[in-house]
């Protein structure tokens, strides 16, 4: 019923049934033989091989992710943006049954032009939603065409610390929101991603720490507050009435009017958490702070400043 034959250094897998054929190839003789052992195994348990409809195209798949995955996401805001992105997208607009990986390498090529980061958070949605269709749905598509597309190398992680001038401008900036100031501090002060500061709730503070119930590693956290933080919460309404997208608008328009170069909100987390170590704080209690599990991720948050290492080799 399968046969795998190779061909100019690939493997073609051919499967028979009831008058219909159905090929595949490979560059490796180990995923022909999982192809074909899975599609045989579906025949042997009565399945049969279903045809996608062909009016179905990629926009139909991404508006049901839309709808059914995205929303239980941690980062479901951010991500509600990026899918509605590839919905303008001329491949979008394509019938699934056409897709190939070709045609994913030269949506990848267009969309590199944007930058790396963002190509790489595409490629990476796009193969969840395939592989969420195949294994959620049913729908019978044979195979992730993602999965063969090679991913942008990740950039080197940031070295951008905000220097006093910087903070100084930012925090006394005309913010059109009155929270974004409270919201700066607080991110330094901490080491909080935006969307932990922007869910804090009165019943998440405590005397001297906030009580995070579900941080994006998936386990509760607890920070601790200096008494500037203390000081920046006691002021502020919470939760923050103010959205991430309004938050990261806000940001930019006050990067571009202070002439600041290559300045990411997301850069307020490095700067905190390499305080925290120039403050003396040993790896695992800036762990405990940041949340971060993994050693080596925490470390390209650290970007010590050499003055500081001199002062202490002086003493």
């Amino acid at each position: 019923m399968t046969s795998i034959r190779k061909r100019n250094g690939k493997y073609q897998v051919q499967i028979r049934i009831q008058r219909k054929n159905l090929t595949k190839t490979f560059s490796n003789l180990k995923d022909a033989r999982k192809w074909g052992s899975h599609y045989e195994s579906k025949i042997h348990l009565g399945s049969e091989l279903e045809t996608l409809d062909k009016n179905i195209i990629l926009a139909d798949l991404i508006n049901k992710y839309l709808k059914e995955i995205t929303p239980t996401k941690k980062g479901w805001h951010m991500e509600t943006i990026r899918m509605k992105r590839l919905l303008r997208q001329p491949i979008s607009k394509r019938p699934v049954y056409l897709l190939k990986t070709k045609d994913f390498v030269e949506y990848k090529n267009e969309r590199i032009k944007d930058g790396k980061i963002a190509c790489r958070y595409d490629l990476t949605l796009l193969h969840h939603l395939y592989n969420v269709a195949i294994k959620q749905w049913s729908y019978p598509i044979l195979s992730n065409p993602i999965s063969n597309v090679p991913k942008p190398k990740p950039n080197p992680s940031r070295e951008r610390r905000l220097s006093d001038n910087e903070l100084k401008y930012i925090l006394n900036d005309n913010f059109k929101n009155p929270h974004m100031k409270n919201i700066i501090s607080l991110a330094i002060e901490t080491g909080m991603r935006r969307g932990e500061i922007l869910s804090i709730k009165t019943q998440n503070l405590m005397e001297n720490y906030i009580w995070l119930p579900d941080s994006k590693n998936g386990n509760p956290r607890k920070i601790p507050l200096s008494n500037k933080a203390k000081s920046i919460l006691n002021k502020s309404v919470l939760p923050f009435p103010i959205s991430p997208n309004a938050v990261r608008l806000c940001w930019n328009r006050m990067i571009k009017r202070s002439g600041i170069q290559d300045l990411h909100f997301h850069d307020l987390r490095h700067e905190a958490i390499s305080r925290f170590f120039e403050m003396g704080l040993s790896v695992p209690e800036v762990s405990l702070i940041s949340g971060h599990k993994d050693i080596r991720q925490l470390m390209r948050y650290v970007h010590l400043k050499v003055e500081k290492l001199f002062t202490k080799m002086k003493k």
